[in-house]
């Protein structure tokens, strides 16, 4: 940390690298921009509004891959660290307020606190965008109204504090569009270009058009050394495409508001009555197995996307009740039997294809018809 700024070293758990030195594994950029501004930051990137105001108001998300040369790799290293640096020492004066005085510190004060910070450290912090600073602290006060609400009563969810983040895991900055950064885009050919405060102006592959006008931008790092990446693209890339052929054939689709964090949770330890400090069997090796099937699946992503794409369309997305849709007959509700997968058996009516009832089923529940067979005239 460089010298002359002590109350910033909450942070960071590797050494910096010196501002001229090139930073190596930062060799993906991509140029981000908020879903919703600015106060609850998206995971999407170039986020614009359409002109035409007869349409649908939706913002937009674009990613693109920036190409930073050497020297403007390590001012974004730094430009992170700094981050870092600032989010941990917000989270510790939270923390030692509330441990000492009981006292709930927002995010009004510390954002309060942000001009004597930077007047302090006019080399280091103040080299920064104001305006970015407040949103890397809107972004520790989003944690912290979400720990709030797991902590109230009759939540199933444990609370898990916010935590300091190491250098290694804040691998992104939000900018608003205008005041610490700027968007240039491609008038002819594939280039387009960024300017980021601190960082300088990057080469960015634009290979879409951005509707609308930038809002904000995110400047993100991803390491093309992470041997997922490569199936978390192709995952994404399936679940557009499909999002998009059932936004264009349909004018009303249906889901089942899955909770996917309550099926992917472990199961509890089960302690054994007969041997105090032994544990009895409890199956957590299989549904690990299970966790990593619906997690690669991406379930959720899958439906942020196709609402998303709903949205901007203005088809209707309606989500419903998952609750024994899988195992109840359509026909007459009662539960049945399931010695296959892809086969149920209603003691009424007999063997029926697992997924045509799970979706006659969905389709009852969301309004749009009984979800019964047609009979035969």
């Amino acid at each position: 940390m460089r010298s002359g700024y002590s109350s910033l070293q909450a942070g960071g758990g590797t050494a910096l690298p010196p501002l001229n030195a090139p930073a190596r594994k930062c060799q993906c950029r991509a140029i981000r921009s908020a879903g919703k501004w600015p106060r609850q930051a998206a995971p999407c990137e170039a986020v614009s509004e359409p002109e035409n105001t007869d349409l649908v108001q939706v913002r937009r998300a674009y990613k693109f891959r920036a190409f930073p040369t050497r020297p403007q790799e390590g001012r974004a290293v730094r430009l992170l660290a700094d981050h870092c640096d600032l989010y941990n020492a917000a989270l510790m004066e939270r923390r030692e307020a509330w441990q000492m005085r009981h006292v709930r510190i927002g995010y009004g004060v510390q954002s309060a606190q942000l001009k004597e910070i930077r007047r302090a450290d006019p080399g280091g912090q103040g080299r920064h965008s104001f305006t970015a600073h407040q949103q890397t602290l809107r972004r520790l006060n989003t944690v912290f109204t979400a720990f709030f609400d797991r902590v109230k009563p009759g939540k199933e969810k444990k609370p898990g504090y916010p935590r300091f983040k190491p250098y290694q895991r804040f691998s992104q900055v939000l900018f608003v569009a205008g005041d610490g950064a700027k968007w240039q885009p491609s008038c002819s050919g594939k280039w387009a270009h960024t300017t980021f405060q601190a960082v300088g102006t990057l080469k960015v592959h634009q290979h879409r058009p951005v509707a609308g006008t930038v809002k904000a931008l995110r400047l993100k790092r991803e390491h093309r050394r992470w041997e997922w990446r490569k199936v978390r693209n192709r995952r994404r890339d399936f679940h557009h495409k499909t999002a998009r052929a059932l936004v264009n054939q349909c004018d009303v689709i249906a889901l089942e508001d899955l909770n996917i964090a309550g099926m992917t949770r472990r199961p509890a330890p089960r302690p054994d009555p007969g041997k105090p400090g032994t544990f009895v069997p409890n199956r957590a090796r299989a549904k690990a197995g299970l966790n990593r099937s619906i997690l690669d699946a991406g379930w959720a992503q899958f439906t942020s996307i196709l609402t998303g794409k709903a949205a901007e369309a203005g088809r209707r997305l309606v989500l419903v009740n998952p609750a024994g849709t899988s195992i109840n007959c359509h026909r007459c509700g009662r539960r049945c039997e399931r010695p296959q997968r892809k086969t149920v058996i209603c003691p009424v009516h007999g063997a029926i294809d697992a997924d045509v009832n799970g979706a006659r089923n969905i389709a009852s529940r969301a309004g749009l018809g009984s979800g019964q067979a047609p009979t035969a005239a």
